[in-house]
């Protein structure tokens, strides 16, 4: 008794795993949608998920340089001075607007 298995490439495995994952699709809908078992997208997924897992565990792990500590110090500080700055235009911006003339 041989089942009529499909092989899928890692790449349409990855990329299903994505859209349930990322795009928010319900498994259920991707699932009737493909044609494909339920339980293998949830294997799919799961693989998918442990993976991103790993490779976000891996990244923390990862020491900084003195120049990557620099460049990434550098970046969060212009970020804060460009939310600060929008901050000051709104506020100003809402005082204007909430006068009473």
């Amino acid at each position: 008794m041989a089942k009529n298995q499909q092989k899928y490439s890692i790449e349409f495995k990855e990329y299903v795993s994505k859209l349930i994952v990322l795009d928010g699709k319900k498994m259920i809908d991707i699932s009737k949608e493909l044609k494909i078992p339920y339980d293998t997208l949830q294997k799919w997924v799961s693989s998918y998920r442990k993976k991103q897992q790993e490779a976000k565990k891996s990244k923390q792990n990862r020491l900084l340089t003195a120049s990557e500590y620099k460049e990434l110090y550098e970046a969060e500080l212009s970020k804060r001075l460009e939310i600060e700055e929008e901050n000051t235009i709104l506020k100003k911006a809402m005082h204007i607007f909430t006068q009473e003339k």
